[in-house]
Protein backbone atom coordinates (compact mmCIF):
# COMPACT_ATOMS: atom_id res chain seq x y z
CA UNK A 1 0.00 0.00 0.00
CA UNK A 2 1.49 3.35 -0.98
CA UNK A 3 1.01 6.35 1.25
CA UNK A 4 0.26 9.69 -0.36
CA UNK A 5 0.22 13.26 0.89
CA UNK A 6 -1.00 15.59 -1.79
CA UNK A 7 0.38 14.18 -5.03
CA UNK A 8 3.55 12.76 -3.53
CA UNK A 9 4.15 9.10 -2.91
CA UNK A 10 5.68 8.20 0.43
CA UNK A 11 7.95 5.22 0.86
CA UNK A 12 7.97 3.62 4.29
CA UNK A 13 10.65 1.53 5.99
CA UNK A 14 9.87 -0.14 9.31
CA UNK A 15 12.88 -1.21 11.36
CA UNK A 16 11.71 -3.95 13.71
CA UNK A 17 13.84 -5.20 16.58
CA UNK A 18 13.83 -8.92 17.36
CA UNK A 19 11.94 -10.45 20.29
CA UNK A 20 13.31 -11.17 23.73
CA UNK A 21 16.05 -13.76 24.29
CA UNK A 22 17.35 -15.41 27.45
CA UNK A 23 20.54 -13.37 27.02
CA UNK A 24 18.55 -10.13 26.96
CA UNK A 25 16.98 -11.15 30.25
CA UNK A 26 20.39 -12.00 31.74
CA UNK A 27 22.05 -8.79 30.46
CA UNK A 28 24.53 -10.90 28.51
CA UNK A 29 26.21 -9.28 25.51
CA UNK A 30 24.96 -10.93 22.33
CA UNK A 31 26.56 -8.87 19.60
CA UNK A 32 26.83 -11.10 16.54
CA UNK A 33 26.55 -14.40 18.43
CA UNK A 34 23.53 -16.41 17.31
CA UNK A 35 21.06 -16.54 20.22
CA UNK A 36 17.44 -17.65 19.60
CA UNK A 37 14.33 -15.94 20.90
CA UNK A 38 12.65 -17.41 23.98
CA UNK A 39 8.96 -18.04 24.65
CA UNK A 40 8.44 -14.41 25.59
CA UNK A 41 10.13 -13.32 22.37
CA UNK A 42 7.92 -15.59 20.28
CA UNK A 43 4.80 -14.17 21.92
CA UNK A 44 6.06 -10.63 21.32
CA UNK A 45 6.65 -11.42 17.64
CA UNK A 46 3.13 -12.81 17.22
CA UNK A 47 1.57 -9.71 18.79
CA UNK A 48 3.68 -7.29 16.78
CA UNK A 49 3.06 -9.18 13.54
CA UNK A 50 -0.69 -8.65 13.87
CA UNK A 51 -0.10 -4.89 13.96
CA UNK A 52 2.63 -4.70 11.32
CA UNK A 53 0.61 -6.78 8.87
CA UNK A 54 -1.75 -3.81 8.43
CA UNK A 55 1.04 -1.99 6.61
CA UNK A 56 0.84 -4.41 3.67
CA UNK A 57 4.60 -4.57 3.17
CA UNK A 58 5.97 -5.56 -0.22
CA UNK A 59 9.45 -6.45 1.03
CA UNK A 60 10.91 -8.08 4.14
CA UNK A 61 14.63 -8.27 4.90
CA UNK A 62 16.04 -9.72 8.09
CA UNK A 63 19.39 -10.04 9.79
CA UNK A 64 20.68 -13.57 9.23
CA UNK A 65 20.87 -14.23 13.00
CA UNK A 66 18.17 -16.57 14.29
CA UNK A 67 16.61 -14.16 16.79
CA UNK A 68 15.65 -11.98 13.81
CA UNK A 69 14.59 -14.72 11.41
CA UNK A 70 12.41 -16.24 14.14
CA UNK A 71 10.86 -12.85 14.89
CA UNK A 72 10.14 -12.27 11.20
CA UNK A 73 8.36 -15.60 10.70
CA UNK A 74 4.86 -14.72 12.03
CA UNK A 75 4.63 -11.55 9.95
CA UNK A 76 5.96 -13.31 6.85
CA UNK A 77 3.23 -15.93 7.21
CA UNK A 78 0.51 -13.32 7.66
CA UNK A 79 1.43 -11.28 4.60
CA UNK A 80 2.71 -14.08 2.38
CA UNK A 81 6.29 -12.88 1.92
CA UNK A 82 9.56 -14.79 2.13
CA UNK A 83 12.06 -12.68 4.08
CA UNK A 84 15.44 -12.10 2.52
CA UNK A 85 18.52 -12.37 4.76
CA UNK A 86 21.18 -9.69 4.86
CA UNK A 87 24.17 -9.85 7.21
CA UNK A 88 24.46 -6.05 7.07
CA UNK A 89 21.48 -5.91 9.44
CA UNK A 90 23.37 -7.78 12.15
CA UNK A 91 23.95 -6.23 15.53
CA UNK A 92 27.12 -4.33 16.31
CA UNK A 93 30.06 -6.69 16.80
CA UNK A 94 31.06 -6.40 20.44
CA UNK A 95 34.49 -7.97 20.12
CA UNK A 96 35.88 -9.45 23.33
CA UNK A 97 32.71 -8.62 25.22
CA UNK A 98 30.48 -11.07 23.37
CA UNK A 99 29.06 -13.78 25.62
CA UNK A 100 29.82 -11.91 28.85
CA UNK A 101 27.38 -10.32 31.28
CA UNK A 102 27.57 -6.59 31.89
CA UNK A 103 29.27 -7.04 35.31
CA UNK A 104 31.84 -9.37 33.70
CA UNK A 105 32.60 -6.81 31.01
CA UNK A 106 33.01 -4.07 33.60
CA UNK A 107 35.44 -6.24 35.58
CA UNK A 108 37.51 -7.67 32.71
CA UNK A 109 37.57 -4.68 30.36
CA UNK A 110 37.35 -1.60 32.58
CA UNK A 111 38.99 0.78 30.11
CA UNK A 112 36.86 -0.01 27.07
CA UNK A 113 33.77 -0.27 29.27
CA UNK A 114 34.39 3.22 30.66
CA UNK A 115 34.92 4.57 27.15
CA UNK A 116 31.73 2.88 25.94
CA UNK A 117 29.78 4.32 28.87
CA UNK A 118 31.15 7.75 27.94
CA UNK A 119 29.73 7.29 24.40
CA UNK A 120 33.11 6.77 22.73
CA UNK A 121 32.18 5.56 19.20
CA UNK A 122 35.28 3.34 19.01
CA UNK A 123 36.07 2.13 22.57
CA UNK A 124 38.46 -0.68 21.65
CA UNK A 125 38.70 -4.40 22.56
CA UNK A 126 37.28 -5.33 19.18
CA UNK A 127 34.01 -3.40 19.34
CA UNK A 128 32.82 -2.38 15.88
CA UNK A 129 33.17 1.40 15.41
CA UNK A 130 29.79 3.13 15.30
CA UNK A 131 30.65 4.72 11.96
CA UNK A 132 31.01 1.28 10.39
CA UNK A 133 27.79 0.03 12.00
CA UNK A 134 25.82 3.06 10.87
CA UNK A 135 27.17 2.85 7.33
CA UNK A 136 26.21 -0.76 6.69
CA UNK A 137 22.72 -0.46 8.20
CA UNK A 138 21.87 2.88 6.59
CA UNK A 139 22.95 1.52 3.19
CA UNK A 140 20.53 -1.38 3.65
CA UNK A 141 17.70 1.00 4.55
CA UNK A 142 18.29 3.15 1.46
CA UNK A 143 18.48 0.16 -0.86
CA UNK A 144 15.29 -1.33 0.57
CA UNK A 145 13.45 1.95 -0.03
CA UNK A 146 14.67 2.07 -3.61
CA UNK A 147 13.10 -1.33 -4.24
CA UNK A 148 9.59 -0.36 -3.06
CA UNK A 149 8.97 3.23 -4.21
CA UNK A 150 5.67 4.35 -2.75
CA UNK A 151 5.41 1.12 -0.76
CA UNK A 152 6.54 -0.41 2.51
CA UNK A 153 9.55 -2.49 3.53
CA UNK A 154 10.07 -4.20 6.89
CA UNK A 155 13.65 -4.72 8.05
CA UNK A 156 14.14 -7.00 11.07
CA UNK A 157 17.29 -6.13 12.96
CA UNK A 158 18.79 -5.43 16.41
CA UNK A 159 18.62 -2.63 18.95
CA UNK A 160 22.00 -1.04 18.37
CA UNK A 161 21.91 -1.62 14.63
CA UNK A 162 18.55 0.14 14.35
CA UNK A 163 19.48 3.12 16.52
CA UNK A 164 22.81 3.83 14.84
CA UNK A 165 21.58 2.95 11.37
CA UNK A 166 18.82 5.54 11.70
CA UNK A 167 21.29 8.06 13.12
CA UNK A 168 23.63 7.60 10.15
CA UNK A 169 20.78 7.78 7.65
CA UNK A 170 19.44 11.04 9.08
CA UNK A 171 22.80 12.61 9.85
CA UNK A 172 22.23 12.99 13.58
CA UNK A 173 25.30 14.53 15.27
CA UNK A 174 27.41 12.28 17.48
CA UNK A 175 26.72 14.28 20.63
CA UNK A 176 22.98 13.72 20.19
CA UNK A 177 23.17 9.91 20.18
CA UNK A 178 23.35 9.33 23.96
CA UNK A 179 20.02 11.15 24.30
CA UNK A 180 18.21 8.67 22.03
CA UNK A 181 16.63 5.78 23.95
CA UNK A 182 17.30 2.22 22.77
CA UNK A 183 14.59 0.39 20.84
CA UNK A 184 12.94 -2.24 23.03
CA UNK A 185 12.46 -5.89 22.09
CA UNK A 186 9.93 -6.30 19.27
CA UNK A 187 9.37 -2.54 18.98
CA UNK A 188 10.02 -0.67 15.76
CA UNK A 189 10.99 2.62 14.13
CA UNK A 190 8.81 3.99 11.33
CA UNK A 191 10.76 5.90 8.67
CA UNK A 192 9.18 7.70 5.74
CA UNK A 193 10.80 8.99 2.57
CA UNK A 194 8.98 11.83 0.80
CA UNK A 195 10.46 13.56 -2.27
CA UNK A 196 9.87 17.09 -0.98
CA UNK A 197 11.29 16.41 2.50
CA UNK A 198 13.65 13.44 2.26
CA UNK A 199 13.90 10.98 5.15
CA UNK A 200 12.02 11.58 8.40
CA UNK A 201 11.13 9.63 11.54
CA UNK A 202 7.36 9.11 11.74
CA UNK A 203 7.46 7.05 14.96
CA UNK A 204 10.15 5.69 17.26
CA UNK A 205 10.13 2.72 19.67
CA UNK A 206 6.54 1.73 18.85
CA UNK A 207 5.16 -1.58 20.10
CA UNK A 208 2.08 -3.75 19.82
Amino acid sequence: MSLERGQEQITRVLLWRHGNTDWNAAQRVQGQLDVPVNDRGRAQAQAAAAVLARGEAQLMITSDLSRCTQTAAPLAELIGLTPERDARLRERHFGSWQGLTTPEVRERFPESYARWRAADPDPGDGLEPLADLGKRVSETIRQAAERVPGGTAVLVSHGGAIKYGVAALLGWPEEMLPTIAPVQNCHWVDLILQPSYGWRVSAYNVGA
